[in-house]
């Protein structure tokens, strides 16, 4: 073997435990951060992992490869958003590759079981989209970081927009699982608080997709709106099926933008003036999203979505901690102080962090205009997650 090729081969961006093949120098190993992405590459998810995983590495193309000075060695494990393999394949990363920081992943139930090993071991992790309450709630740690959003903060911003629009009687609809019920939860309370009236909320086994007899009682229901939580296919099938049921001129849409991120072209013009909640939307007129934008294009030869800027965030808020803390021997302590203090210049809009490591930031109010989600407004400014039972120890 060319021992050169080998050492460049190994020392770029690698796969699962190939670091440890080398011994390192005392310098080199005092000026690398060992990132581990933990994200689904196949699978129902993988278009996810891969965005969050290009946004991530885009970030670090344009500080030169480094995060506040150090090269980033990576660690890769797909986690196919297989809940069961989950503490098995963190564990991989934390004590078989000794990553500093863990980033991951897309699945709610993966990530659970994720940030008991990093609470357990102590481990920096990032979580860059999953959105179960219970990681900045309940399951808080000072060593948890979360760049996306929790199930609470789109469907709750909803739920302002729909009372705000004069809509009184709402059915929901949603797979009967947690992050769906957390999303009907959040719309709920907001919705109600405003003096709404839920008719009825319907509920299907995840990921079941035979919407027929639930359209049917919608009709028959005959309610102001209707709001959703579906995501991927199922959330496109959805958006078809209730087109084609002669509902979407009746009894307006709404739902969190997972509804029709990354859907409109399976959806096939069906969604056209679906209005939804996100962090995130198309046409925010700022130069960060431009050159955002422009970067992630040329990089990828692809557009970007809210899971790329998730990525790339988690890049950034990394690099803060990292820009922060004592040159040498990663200083976790340090990392994480920063971390907790920064203010994220993202391409969504700047966000800072609350007590619980969530971001604090605006929830767009988008619209579907074509293939793109364009924003209308600000449905909910700097909004805070309630983080419910969070006590950090």
């Amino acid at each position: 073997m060319n021992t050169r090729k080998s050492m460049q081969c190994v020392t770029g961006v690698v796969g699962v435990g190939l670091m440890a093949l080398l011994p390192l120098s005392g310098a080199y190993a005092a000026d690398r951060v060992k990132v581990g992405l933990m994200l689904p590459y196949t699978g129902t998810y993988a278009s996810v992992g891969n965005a969050i995983t290009n946004g991530f590495k885009q970030y670090v193309a344009e500080q030169g490869g480094k995060l506040g000075g150090r090269e980033v060695e990576y660690f890769v494990v797909d986690d196919e958003s297989d809940a069961a393999k989950a503490t098995e394949n963190a564990n991989k990363l934390v004590k078989r590759d000794e990553v500093d920081v863990l980033v991951g992943t897309v699945h709610s139930g993966v990530a659970l079981a994720m940030a008991k090993v990093a609470r357990d071991t102590k481990t920096l992790m990032i979580i860059p989209n999953a959105g179960a309450d219970e990681l900045t709630g309940p399951l808080c740690a000072p060593n948890v970081f979360r760049v996306s959003f929790s199930a609470w903060q789109p469907a709750y911003a909803m739920g302002k927009v729909v009372a705000e629009r004069g809509h009184k009687n709402v059915v929901t609809v949603t797979w009967k699982y947690s992050f769906g019920e957390q999303s009907v939860a959040g719309f709920k309370e907001a919705f109600e608080q405003a003096g709404g009236k839920i008719a009825k909320e319907l509920y299907l086994p995840f990921p079941n997709v035979e919407f027929q007899p639930f359209l049917t009682e919608i009709a028959g229901l005959k309610p102001d709106a209707v709001f959703v939580f579906f995501a991927g296919g199922g959330a496109a099938k959805f958006v078809k099926d209730y087109d084609a049921a002669g509902l979407m001129n009746s009894i307006p849409l709404y739902g969190s933008g997972f509804l029709t991120d990354g859907t409109l072209e399976a959806m096939g013009g069906a969604g056209e003036g679906v209005m939804t909640t996100l962090h995130y939307a198309d046409g925010l007129d700022t130069e960060k999203d431009k050159a955002f934008r422009t970067g992630y294009a040329s990089a990828y030869k692809a557009q970007p979505d809210v899971y790329a800027v998730q990525g790339y965030d988690a890049a950034q808020l990394l690099g803060a901690g990292l820009a922060k803390a004592p040159a040498g021997k990663f200083d976790k302590d340090a990392v994480m102080k920063a971390m907790s203090a920064a203010t994220v210049d993202s391409p969504r809009g700047a966000f800072s962090l609350s007590k619980a490591n969530n971001p604090v930031q605006d929830i767009y109010l988008r619209k579907v205009e074509g293939k793109e989600n364009k924003v209308v407004g600000v449905a909910a400014p700097k909004l805070a997650d309630p983080a419910r039972g969070c006590r950090m120890n």
